[in-house]
């Protein structure tokens, strides 16, 4: 079968984009998945699934893959790229590698001849396999260790480090937080001691601790690049930069606050403009609650909500449910800060605060734009609140997130931000609120009895189990006994009687007695599931959920 007939018969496109992605074939020459995946009609790794299924093969996510130095060093760069594999795991009579095309003969044969070994091929999407074949490269010749160590050796036996230095080591440590798929680096002084955080999968992780005499530098070089103010050390300041790594564009945070101990800096990395967007049945939730999102989606108006603190994976969670939408049937609009992927058949537009266009300026003249949907990064203030609200009540189906704690806290915050009582009921369709968790590293994966207390707690719940899951430590997880995350939520579909309630003005309780009435399952329990479904365990719900 065609590869767009299988991915239509798996319902994975439509005719109709099998039909234009073919126009835009004719134009190209391109074939037939590259337009399908540069549509965005599906991802890379989606094709690559079907593509492995189609060929009996084994599919491979390389994007958190750790490939191990030595079987790169085997494998100089130019062959791996040349023979299009990438190696990945060694035993005594095997190569395991991963390939984006199945029939490569030149990868199996190249294998044999440098290992005598037998390879065995997993197939990986072509915007994967590249992403991580420049990065294994990259950092097997420029090794982040080797540079902190050397900076090191200068600053404690000569007592100095040349100006050049610095900008050195703040690529590398950049990089590294790259490397690790890091959302935050943390940089700052104790005792001396200038140490270097990364936030990874929601938890800090130390990695370096580089003497005091490079702290001024570090900071100076960050503050040069996101144009703050250099001699101002009394006073927090925020800023912003772009960084190029490896062909890939990163827009980094930056933020410096004053300490006893001298400034701190924590630099935020964001993607802009990544293509790989998930699809909502990936994301952890269960089957109920995304049938339920695909149903919301297909309304004509309304406001849905996605709430949570930061770093839930709101955002991602708005992308996906875009992804479902008919784009070349419904008009998308998007106001972002910034824009974070890359969406076909929509009009995404970032602020810019210092000309002014923000998040109210942007929804009060996407109206004029003639849009079925519009996306409003956040709701941040006042203003927002009512231009969202608004446009939900004349036609528009508005997607948006909002800081609280609950499904439910969304309607109290909405009615603090001055939201009339009237119009937030009748326009409001539904508010799924979530976290991320860390999932169980499955190569280090074992199982153990439930202690008195983890049985206590899953049988209130209602759920039964013989044994639970926890991860040992790997080299693969970095002994952390985690590696990725999956979403926890809580959905409140708005009813008749929800919608009452929130006009006579209910409280807190008896909103939430009914939102579990109607269906609605605590994001707690949510994630007491995945316990039990050796996902996740106890200690880290008790963490991210309490």
């Amino acid at each position: 079968m065609k590869i767009g007939d299988l991915l239509i018969e798996k319902k994975l496109i439509t005719p109709e984009e099998l039909q234009v992605a073919l126009n835009i074939q004719r134009i190209t020459g391109w074939v037939i998945g590259k337009c399908l995946t540069t549509l965005g009609f599906v991802t890379s790794s989606t094709l690559a699934e079907v593509l492995a299924f189609q060929h009996g093969l084994e599919y491979i996510n390389l994007r958190n893959y750790p490939i191990p130095l030595e079987l790169l060093r085997k494998f100089p760069k130019n062959l791996s790229l040349n023979a299009r594999f990438l190696p990945l795991n060694e035993d005594d009579s095997n190569l395991d590698i991963a390939v984006i095309d199945p029939s490569n003969v030149v990868a199996m044969d190249t294998v044999r001849s440098i290992t005598n070994k037998r390879a065995k091929p997993y197939l990986t999407d072509e915007e994967g396999f590249f992403e991580a074949l420049e990065k294994a490269y990259y950092f097997l010749e420029n090794p982040t260790e080797k540079i902190v160590d050397e900076i090191i050796y200068s600053a404690t036996t000569m007592g100095t480090v040349t100006p050049d230095t610095y900008p050195l080591l703040v690529d590398a440590i950049i990089a590294e937080g790259i490397r690790r798929n890091a959302t935050d680096i943390h940089i700052s002084q104790t005792s001396g001691i200038v140490n270097i955080f990364y936030r990874v999968d929601g938890i800090l992780q130390f990695a370096f601790a580089l003497p005091r005499i490079v702290h001024s530098g570090i900071v100076s070089r960050i503050k040069v690049l996101s144009k703050l103010d250099l001699a101002e050390q009394r006073l927090p300041q925020d800023g912003a930069f772009s960084y190029d790594f490896l062909g890939k564009k990163y827009e980094l945070r930056v933020s410096t606050i004053p300490t006893i101990e001298g400034e701190s800096t924590v630099l935020r990395i964001l993607l802009g403009g990544s293509q790989e967007i998930y699809a909502l049945s990936v994301l952890g939730f269960t089957d109920d609650l995304v049938q339920e999102l695909k149903r919301l989606i297909r309304k004509p108006y309304g406001i849905i909500l996605v709430v949570g603190p930061t770093g839930s994976g709101k955002s991602t969670t708005l992308y996906s449910l875009v992804k479902e939408i008919n784009r070349l049937k419904r008009s998308v609009i998007t106001i972002e800060d910034p824009v974070e992927y890359k969406i076909t058949f929509a009009k995404q537009s970032e602020v810019n605060e210092k000309i002014g266009y923000d998040f109210p300026i942007a929804g009060r003249n996407f109206m004029r734009h003639d849009p079925d949907v519009i996306f409003l990064g956040e709701i941040r203030d006042e203003e927002t609140a009512k231009i969202g609200i608004r446009a939900s009540i004349t036609g528009h189906l508005v997607l948006s997130t909002l800081h609280t704690n609950d499904a439910v806290s969304s309607i109290p915050r909405l009615l603090d931000l001055g939201v009339d009582r009237f119009l937030l009921s009748s326009s409001l369709l539904a508010v799924l609120s979530q976290r991320l968790v860390r999932k169980i590293c499955l190569n280090c994966k074992k199982e153990k009895l439930p202690t008195d207390e983890e049985k206590r707690i899953l049988e209130k719940a209602g759920l039964s189990v013989e044994k639970v899951a926890y991860g040992e430590g790997c080299r693969i997880c970095r002994n952390t006994g985690y590696l990725g995350r999956t979403g926890i939520g809580e959905l409140m579909v708005v009813t008749e009687e929800i919608r009452d309630m929130i006009y006579q003005g209910a409280s807190y309780n008896d909103l939430e007695k009914a939102a579990q009435r109607w269906g609605m399952r605590p994001v707690r329990f949510d994630g007491l599931r995945k316990v039990a479904a050796g996902i996740t365990t106890l200690e880290e719900i008790e963490r991210v959920v309490g």
